[in-house]
């Protein structure tokens, strides 16, 4: 068992969860994917130790490369203001469509420092190549608040972050669609994707240029 998923086991089991599988069924997980994760057979995502974090009241930091204290003053549920980093979950704009490629669990992770009025849920994405140009160019960072909340009448007209049903991620202007519950989601550089269900989105909060980007990643270990 790798280190990472020794301190999976260990969350899990000082939030009270005997067994693995008790742990998945409180949470609605996969079964088979949280034993994986635990046994250290399948490591889990920076995107996945937040929700594991959470759902034990521990600290993501810790739980994914032990940054962080597991105890003391930052343990418990995630609310209210955070004072450490935003992580950057993914990358955007390497094609016209304007999708999101989710960081995998292998690489060491990136965080960047919270945008203004930034929370715990605070997220960032960097852009890759130019299809987004005129939103945000080449090595700029998007970042929002990952809050998986319905669409809001507010974002309509506006630039959002949004999932699919389909699970796909897409940074896309927020439209009606032609039937209630449905949008149409308009690239930046890209066609138009008519009539799509949506299971969240997301106001982007901040967007940092290229150049101050570059200056403000933090790598982790």
């Amino acid at each position: 068992m790798d280190d990472r998923a020794a301190r999976l086991r260990q969350a899990r089991l000082a939030a009270g969860f005997d067994t693995a599988a008790a742990a998945a069924e409180a949470h609605g997980w996969n079964r088979n994917t949280y034993a994986s994760n635990e046994n250290g057979n399948a490591p889990y995502s920076w995107r996945r130790s937040r929700e594991y974090a959470a759902a034990f009241g521990v600290r993501p930091e810790w739980l994914y490369d032990a940054q962080s204290p597991q105890t003391g003053p930052q343990m418990g549920p995630l609310s209210g203001s955070q004072t450490g980093p935003a992580p950057i979950i993914g990358r955007v704009g390497a094609d016209p469509g304007g999708e999101v490629l989710l960081a995998g669990g292998q690489a060491p992770p990136e965080f960047a420092p919270l945008p203004p009025g930034g929370t715990e849920r605070a997220v960032a994405l960097r852009v890759t190549g130019h299809s987004m140009r005129g939103l945000a160019d080449d090595g700029a960072l998007i970042y929002f608040e990952d809050q998986r909340t319905p669409p809001s009448p507010d974002m309509l007209g506006q630039v959002v972050v949004v999932e699919l049903e389909t699970g796909e991620v897409l940074v896309k202007r927020l439209l009606r669609g032609a039937a209630p519950g449905r949008y149409d989601l308009e690239s930046v550089a890209g066609p138009t994707r008519r009539d799509a269900r949506l299971r969240w989105a997301a106001h982007i909060t901040a967007i940092v240029p290229p150049w101050q980007a570059r200056r403000i990643l933090i790598q982790g270990d």
